[in-house]
C-alpha cells in the first residue's frame, strides 16, 4: 500500500471512528470490548481493497455490527456467571452529548441495562434502527438477514423497549439540580434532604464484580438507600461529571476513583442509582469520549 492510499484508508476510518465506537458500545456495554472491536474493524479495513467499497460508512458500520454480535454471544454466557448485578462499563461523555438528547438517552446507563434484556440479534437491529436510522436492507446486510425479517425484529425489539424503557426523565439541566441537592445532603448528613430527592421506591445496584465490596442484590426503598448513602457520604467526595450521555458523580476515597455513581431522575426525583465499583471497569476514565450518530 503506497504512502497515499494508507493516509487516505486511515483518514476514511477516523471520520467515522467515533461512529463506530457508538454502535459498538451501544451493542455491549462495554468501553473495553467496544475498542477491541474497533481494532479488528480496522485490521479488515486495511486488508482490503478500499477502492472497491462503494459505501465506506456503511461497509465499517456492517463490519462493526458483526464483530459487536461474535463478541455479544460470548459477553452473554459470561455475565450468566457475573457476581452480583452487571451495570454497563461506565463512559465519560463530553457534555455537548446531552444537548442531543435521542443520543444521550441511547447511551444511558438504563438504557444499556433495558437493551441488555434483548437477545443479541434484536439488539443489533434496535440500535442500528431506532438510534441511527439505518435503512432495513442496510441492516439485514449487517445482521444477515431478509428486509422483512429485520422489520420483524425490529417492531418486537421496539415494542420490548418501550415496555421497559424508564419514563418520565426529567433534563440534564434538571437532573443537574437534583444531583447538586442529592450531594449537598450526602455531604451535610442531611437525611431529610437526602428523602426530599429520592423516590420512596428507589433501586439501588452495586457492581463490584465480586472484586471489591457491593451488595450482590438490589437496595430497594428510600430508607434503606438514603440511610446506607448518609453512612457513606461522610467518607466520600462527590464530583458532577458527564457519564453516559447524563450527570453522574465520580465518586473518591482519599483522593482515589472508588465507584462511578449514574442516577435515573424521573419526574424530579432519583429513582435508579447505578454504583459501578469493579476496578476492571474504571480503568479507562481518564478522558471524555465522542460518541455520535
Amino acid at each position: 500500500m503506497t504512502e497515499v492510499r494508507r493516509q487516505s484508508t486511515t483518514a476514511t476510518f477516523m471520520s467515522h471512528r467515533n461512529l463506530l465506537f457508538t454502535v459498538a458500545y451501544e451493542m455491549l456495554g462495554s468501553v473495553a470490548d467496544a475498542e477491541d472491536v474497533l481494532q479488528e474493524v480496522w485490521l479488515r479495513w486495511v486488508a482490503v481493497d478500499v477502492d472497491s467499497v462503494r459505501e465506506p460508512r456503511a461497509y465499517l458500520i456492517r463490519a462493526t455490527t458483526r464483530q459487536s454480535l461474535t463478541r455479544l454471544r460470548t459477553l452473554r454466557r459470561r455475565r450468566e456467571s457475573y457476581v452480583g448485578p452487571w451495570l454497563p462499563e461506565p463512559l465519560l461523555t463530553t457534555p455537548d452529548v446531552a444537548e442531543e438528547i435521542e443520543l444521550a438517552d441511547s447511551v444511558s446507563t438504563a438504557m444499556l441495562l433495558v437493551l441488555e434484556t434483548l437477545n443479541p440479534t434484536e439488539r443489533a437491529v434496535f440500535v442500528l434502527r431506532e438510534v441511527f436510522a439505518l435503512p432495513y436492507v442496510e441492516i439485514g446486510r449487517a445482521v444477515c438477514k431478509t428486509s422483512m425479517a429485520v422489520r420483524q425484529i425490529a417492531h418486537r425489539a421496539r415494542a420490548h423497549v418501550a415496555a421497559r424503557r424508564p419514563r418520565g426523565v426529567v433534563s440534564a439541566a434538571h437532573a443537574r439540580e437534583v444531583l447538586t441537592a442529592f450531594r449537598t445532603a450526602l455531604e451535610t448528613g442531611d437525611l431529610q434532604g437526602l428523602l426530599d430527592v429520592i423516590s420512596p421506591d428507589v433501586v439501588l445496584l452495586t457492581d463490584g464484580g465480586g472484586v471489591v465490596g457491593a451488595s450482590r442484590t438490589p437496595v430497594t426503598g428510600v430508607d434503606r438507600v438514603a440511610g446506607l448513602l448518609r453512612v457513606l457520604g461522610a467518607e466520600l467526595e462527590f464530583q458532577l461529571a458527564a457519564v453516559n450521555g447524563s450527570p453522574a458523580f465520580v465518586v473518591r476515597r482519599a483522593g482515589e476513583i472508588d465507584t462511578i455513581l449514574s442516577v435515573l431522575v424521573q419526574e424530579g426525583l432519583i429513582t435508579g442509582l447505578y454504583a459501578v465499583r469493579n476496578p476492571e471497569k474504571l480503568v479507562r476514565l481518564d478522558r471524555e469520549n465522542s460518541v455520535s450518530r
